[in-house]
């Protein structure tokens, strides 16, 4: 029998795995590039202020996307808690995306606005100090820490080539934007601005 001439050649059968298995991945990511509601930005949406790429570089940095997760789920326990599930449009000028599965800390897709710039302030700085049972670690030198501005024109101008609409008036102001600012700053600005495009849809 057919069958049994591949059961018995390991080579041949890995090979007809790989190309069922590739054959099946296409057949559910290739649709996806094609579809505006994965590939189109939210209306209304901006791209990251200097400062608010700064922040992002700084939590990525810092590890918050090992705790926190940047995706609500469209079930009714995740959107009750968290606010408006997420949406592929959010994230198309994210590179990296930072959607995360892990849960040590809340989900943070719609932090932006829930809470005053003080709030996260003292929160980073200890968040003991706002929440008595929070495990996260303190992040103090995040107040004396200044951004380094060196590269920011030029992760934007890469970021414009990946399709992200930077203007030039954007990448030439943006040395200047951050100069003086503290990464403390840096990273709440990127914090409030989280979710902020489905919220002022909505």
């Amino acid at each position: 029998m057919k069958h049994e001439v591949v059961e018995k050649n390991i080579g041949l059968m890995a090979l007809l795995m790989v190309f069922a298995v590739s054959i099946g991945g296409l057949t559910q990511i290739v649709p996806l590039f094609f579809q505006d509601v994965t590939n189109k930005p939210v209306e209304g949406m901006k791209p990251y202020t200097a400062l608010q790429l700064e922040g992002r570089d700084i939590y990525i940095r810092e590890g918050c996307v090992g705790c926190h997760s940047q995706m609500v789920r469209p079930f009714r326990a995740e959107t009750e808690r968290y606010g408006h599930y997420s949406v592929a449009g959010e994230s198309v000028w994210d590179h990296p995306f930072l959607w995360g599965s892990k849960r040590t800390g809340p989900d943070l897709a719609r932090v932006g606005g829930r809470y005053s710039d003080d709030w996260h302030r003292a929160h980073l700085y200890n968040p003991r100090n706002v929440v008595p049972e929070s495990k996260m670690p303190s992040y103090p030198w995040l107040v004396s820490s200044q951004v380094d501005n060196s590269h920011t024109d030029v992760k934007m101008r890469v970021l414009r080539s990946l399709g992200v609409p930077y203007t030039d008036d954007d990448i030439a102001g943006a040395k200047d934007a951050v100069k003086g600012k503290t990464e403390m700053d840096a990273l709440v600005a990127y914090l409030q601005v989280l979710g902020t495009a489905i919220k002022n849809k909505r």
